[in-house]
């Protein structure tokens, strides 16, 4: 049996110091920490990143708050440079298949929100993202192009399950996927509901839920759970008899271990 603290939206980049501090002190023991995004900020969530690997083993995607202030492109480069230089540092996009225990393995990419579910044409939501991410073109975008682009990080996602999905199923029994979106629209709890037609076009990847339907409706002898986060808002979803999604809550500036999990 082996531990895996998971962990969810914690913004470290909202404490100071003595805040950090604590919480690093706080952090319980684990054999590893599974982080479904949302760390930090671009300049600092590498810097987090490696807080937690002096502890242990780190298996982690990011989240839209992570490339603020930044470029998706510039903080994927520098993590990868980060997991290169740090061993206990594994981004799960370039990890592909991580095996945990002889039964349970890993799987994970960051996922976005896609503008797929619920009425994006129709949402009147203008996230930070789209004027804090340097891919994105502010106010000045429409929202067609924005959609493309929503569709791009959606669908990259997706291509990144299909790819590994079937072999981690076909050599273990349980499959752990870290993401940082929901999936479904189930799992989109914010408030203790389920999010609106309004807010689901970007708290939501449809994508990505796809791909997991496929995957597990092909291999029903196996289970897979997904980990995920961006709503702030916790509950469960049985999607199928062997997929099950957990979405964490979060409350800034009080990052909290969501779980720790007793994997076999």
């Amino acid at each position: 049996m082996k531990r895996l603290a998971w962990l969810t939206d914690i913004h470290l980049n909202f404490l100071r110091h003595a805040g950090l501090k604590a919480f690093f002190a706080s952090l319980p023991e684990a054999d590893a920490f599974a982080i479904t995004g949302d760390i930090g900020e671009a300049h600092d969530v590498a810097g987090h990143l490696r807080a937690f690997a002096d502890r242990a083993p780190v298996y982690f995607v990011l989240g839209n708050h992570d490339f603020y202030r930044g470029s998706i492109a510039g903080v994927r480069a520098e993590i990868r440079e980060s997991c290169r230089e740090v061993a206990n540092l594994h981004w799960m996009p370039d990890a592909g298949v991580v095996p945990f225990t002889e039964t349970t393995c890993l799987v994970g990419h960051d996922g976005w929100g896609d503008g797929r579910l619920g009425d994006y044409h129709r949402s009147d939501v203008m996230l930070n993202d789209f004027k804090l991410i340097e891919e994105f073109g502010g106010f000045w975008e429409s929202k067609d192009e924005r959609l493309a682009k929503l569709h791009a990080l959606g669908d990259e996602a997706a291509a990144h399950f299909r790819a590994f999905l079937p072999d981690a199923l076909s050599r273990f029994r349980h499959v752990i996927v870290l993401t940082h979106v929901p999936p479904f629209r189930e799992a989109c709890w914010h408030e203790g509901k389920v999010s609106d037609d309004n807010w689901l076009p970007f708290f939501s990847c449809k994508a990505v839920g796809d791909a997991l339907v496929e995957a597990a409706a092909a291999a029903p002898d196996r289970q897979m759970s997904v980990l995920c986060g961006h709503t702030h808002g916790s509950g469960e979803a049985q999607i199928l008899p062997n997929l099950r999604v957990l979405t964490g809550g979060a409350v800034y500036g009080k990052p909290r271990v969501q779980r720790v999990l007793e994997v076999e």
